[in-house]
C-alpha cells in the first residue's frame, strides 16, 4: 500500500487527511522525504541568482517545507491525542530529526544573508498588510532563533533547542498521562442536577463501557469536563473537577 502522507494531494472529498489509511510506519519515510524536499527548496532560495526580494525569498521560504509541514502536524496531533508506546518511541526518534533541520534552517547563514537583503530591498510602502506581516515576522523568527549568533554560540543553542524539543515531549506525554488518568465517578442520579440530558446520557455510556452500570463517569477530556464545569450545579464537583484538572495533572509530572 502506498504512503497517503507522500501525495501531494489527498484522493479524498476536499482533500481532507485520510486518517483512516495513514499508519504508524508511514510517518518516517515521509518525514525523511519532507526534509529532503525542504532542503532543495532552502537551496533554490540561495542559489537564486536575482537580487534577493519579497517574492523570491519571503513568499518562497513561505511556501517551503508543505510535506513535512502536513506530515508533521498529522503526527503530532494524533500523538498529542490519541497516542501508544509506539507512537511515543517513534516521537522521540523524529523530534531531534526535525529540531536538526528547523536549527539548520534558521541558523544558515547564507540563507540569512539572502533574508537580510531581501528585507532592505523590500520596502514596506510597495507591500499589503498581509505581505508586511510576512517579511517582519520572518526576519524576526531568524533573528530571535539564533541567526546572528557566531560559532560557538550558534552551536550551544542547537544543542539546548534539541534538548528542549525532548523535554517538552516527554512532559506532553507526562501530562496526557495524568489527565487520562483522572476519573470521577458520581453515584448518585441528584448530583448531575443542571447537566443536560444528552450530556448525562454520555457519562453514563462511558460508565457503562468500564463495567459500571448506574453511574456516570466524568474525565479532563475537554467534551465531558468543559459541559461539566459548565452546567453542573454541585459546587463540591466543580471544585473536585478543576483541582482533577489543575493540581492533579501538575502534581503527578
Amino acid at each position: 500500500m502506498s504512503n497517503p502522507l507522500l501525495l501531494s494531494e489527498f484522493k479524498t472529498s476536499f482533500n481532507t487527511i485520510p486518517f483512516e489509511e495513514i499508519k504508524l510506519e508511514h510517518y518516517m519515510p515521509a518525514m525523511k522525504r519532507g526534509i529532503e524536499l525542504g532542503k532543495a527548496e532552502i537551496a533554490s532560495i540561495k542559489n537564486n541568482p536575482l537580487p534577493a526580494n519579497f517574492e523570491n525569498t519571503f513568499e518562497t521560504l513561505e511556501r517551503c517545507g508543505k510535506l513535512l509541514d502536513t506530515a508533521s502536524s498529522v503526527f503530532f496531533n494524533l500523538n498529542s491525542a490519541e497516542t501508544n508506546e509506539e507512537m511515543q518511541q517513534l516521537a522521540q526518534d523524529l523530534s531531534p530529526m526535525l529540531t536538526a533541520y528547523s536549527n539548520d534552517i534558521l541558523m544558515d547563514d547564507e540563507l540569512f544573508v539572502r533574508i537580510k537583503e531581501a528585507y532592505k530591498n523590500s520596502s514596506e510602502s510597495s507591500l499589503n498588510t498581509e505581505q508586511k506581516m510576512l517579511r517582519n515576522k520572518t526576519f524576526k523568527s531568524f533573528v530571535r532563533n539564533g541567526a546572528n549568533l557566531k560559532g560557538e554560540d550558534k552551536e550551544t543553542l542547537k544543542t539546548l533547542n534539541t534538548k528542549l524539543s525532548k523535554l517538552s515531549l516527554t512532559f506532553g506525554e507526562n501530562l496526557l498521562k495524568a489527565s487520562n488518568a483522572f476519573e470521577m465517578w458520581i453515584e448518585k442520579e441528584a448530583d448531575l442536577a443542571g447537566l443536560p440530558d444528552g450530556f448525562k446520557e454520555a457519562c453514563a455510556m462511558a460508565a457503562k463501557a468500564k463495567g459500571k452500570e448506574n453511574n456516570w463517569l466524568i474525565t479532563l477530556e475537554y467534551p465531558s469536563y468543559i459541559p461539566f464545569m459548565k452546567y453542573s450545579e454541585n459546587r463540591e464537583l466543580r471544585k473536585k473537577t478543576l483541582f482533577g484538572f489543575w493540581i492533579t495533572r501538575i502534581s503527578k509530572r
